[in-house]
């Protein structure tokens, strides 16, 4: 699978992934030290590939660099961090 890259929309407050024609994103809040990830959505269509937890993925990667913590607003994202222990040190 190719890298994509993900994007911080800011102007939306949301994580986008382009992908064949869509956009997966997901949604957020920021505090002065969390980013709150509050709804995750891929399009119909694309669903079932992966392109969710590609997209949180590298949103969260953007959060550590950014040396933020996040919350998980939604269940997608609390199911991926149980998932992935290897982002335990960005839990609010």
């Amino acid at each position: 699978m190719a890298i994509r890259s993900i994007r911080d929309n800011k102007a939306l407050s949301r994580f986008e992934l382009d992908i064949d024609g869509g956009v997966a994103f997901a949604n957020y809040r920021r505090t002065p030290s969390t980013v709150i990830i509050t709804h995750t959505e891929t399009p119909r269509a694309l669903r079932g590939r992966g392109i969710a937890s590609e997209l949180v993925d590298g949103a969260l990667q953007m959060i550590r660099a950014d040396g933020l913590k996040v919350v998980a607003g939604c269940g997608f994202v609390a199911d991926y961090l149980s998932k992935h222990p290897e982002f335990a040190d960005l839990m609010a």
